[in-house]
């Protein structure tokens, strides 16, 4: 076992466990578990320029911040996942007046979504602990993520997905290998259904909110931008943009834990003495599926069950499960939760695409929160912002064309083409 990894804290009742004491949520009151760190020893055992300097391009760069031993795993795709791409889309900043504006690309991980993250993080886990089969409730992604990593490593996993997903994130899983259930339900009874399979037949269950390598794993984007800053700062504002002022990240939300994983990730940073100033950090969820946005403006942390009704169906979630940790990650740093139509999402993709970046809906949703709040005056322009894009649009097609329209159809001519361009 990591010796960094001291154990569990409870998010709710600060309640501490022994890493061996606890699997998943607290035995109290259920509530999300952070995991613990042993600062002191990382600071003695690594700096900021000793992590500069590695030559490994993924997230396994910050393993000494991971509560996990280096998984292996060489010349596979776990060992490929993060170290995604920022880009500036100039053209895009312009048209909704931003001094600077970044992309965070997560499209471009393994299995095209964020959720590589965790499922990389929690196989790693899981063949620390000697698991033979991991299960995950999905509505998609974090199915194809988890069944794309276990065919890496050549583990058994089992995908509890709505019928209703996507038919090319279940293709995904089938093609990973994966055992993939249809449940004629919604994701929450997914999710109920594989805590009780892994409780039943002595599964790890990998599901997100649930699992707490799960946010372990999906911190790592912070980490990333965290480098990226310092990078930034060397280089100056020439090159980079200003990055003065902090930075406003806006994220998309549905169980909340991207976002709460985030937020742990600059904690982390700030907890070892590395990151100066936190980021602000804005939460989006369609207006379709708002509980967490619904519990932040009314001043509570009181989570609320709605019933999700979005084209993006990677963040339709009836009952959020990291939702306590997601209210907090705006709060703590001064950031705020919008709500967002399908049709700005829609736009949102639109706008994506001509920057040359293809979003699935949940992705887009973090720009069209972005654009609601500079429409409604809780950011200006020029202060630096930067969108995380959580997916890529070849994981729902048919959201995409709804955007796109058809393709025209000519006869083999020059004549046709004049016709058309005309």
């Amino acid at each position: 076992m990591k010796s960094c990894f001291l154990g569990y804290r409870c998010s709710l009742c600060s309640g501490t466990y022994a890493p061996d004491k606890v699997d998943y949520t607290c035995p109290k009151d259920g509530g999300n578990l952070d995991v613990v760190l042993d600062y002191a020893a990382i600071q003695r055992d690594v700096s900021p320029a000793g992590i500069a300097t590695g030559s490994e391009n993924s997230m396994w760069r910050y393993l000494p911040l991971l509560p996990v031993d280096d998984p292996g795993a060489t010349g596979t795709p776990l060992r490929t996942v993060g170290g995604t791409p920022v880009f500036a889309p100039g053209g895009l900043a312009k048209s909704l007046g931003l001094r600077n504006l970044w992309i965070k690309d997560e499209s471009r991980n393994p299995t095209a979504s964020l959720k590589d993250r965790a499922s990389a993080m929690v196989l790693a886990r899981a063949r620390e602990t000697g698991a033979q089969v991991v299960i995950t409730a999905s509505s998609g992604n974090a199915g194809a993520a988890l069944a794309g990593m276990a065919a890496a490593l050549q583990h058994q996993a089992v995908v509890l997905a709505p019928k209703t997903a996507p038919a090319a994130k279940i293709a995904q899983q089938l093609i990973f290998g994966a055992r993939v259930l249809l449940v004629d339900g919604t994701y929450d009874d997914a999710f109920d259904l594989a805590v009780q399979a892994a409780q039943e037949f002595g599964w790890y269950c990998r599901n997100t909110g649930y699992n707490p390598f799960t946010a372990e794993g999906k911190k790592t984007v912070a980490l990333e931008l965290w480098e990226w800053m310092r990078q930034a700062s060397r280089m100056g504002s020439r090159q980079t943009g200003d990055l003065t002022s902090p930075l406003s990240i806006f994220v998309s939300v549905g169980d909340g834990n991207i976002i709460s994983g985030i937020h742990k990730g600059f904690k982390d940073l700030q907890a070892l003495g590395w990151l100066g100033e936190m980021p602000r950090i804005f939460g989006v969820q369609a207006e379709g599926s708002p509980a967490v946005a619904n519990a932040f403006h009314a001043g509570t942390e009181t989570i609320s069950r709605v019933f999700a009704r979005t084209l993006a169906d990677s963040i339709a979630v009836d009952v959020p499960r990291d939702g306590v940790r997601a209210l907090r990650a705006c709060r703590e740093t001064g950031g705020s939760y919008l709500l967002v139509s399908d049709d700005e999402i829609l736009s949102a993709i639109a706008a994506l695409g001509k920057a040359g970046i293809f979003a699935e809906p949940a992705g887009a949703a973090s720009l069209a929160g972005l654009v609601k709040a500079l429409r409604v005056g809780i950011v200006r322009g020029d202060d630096p912002m930067l969108v995380i894009n959580t997916g890529s649009g070849l994981k729902d097609v048919p959201a995409a064309m709804r955007v796109a329209g058809e393709a025209v159809v000519i006869q083999p001519s020059l004549a046709a083409i004049r016709r058309v361009i005309r």
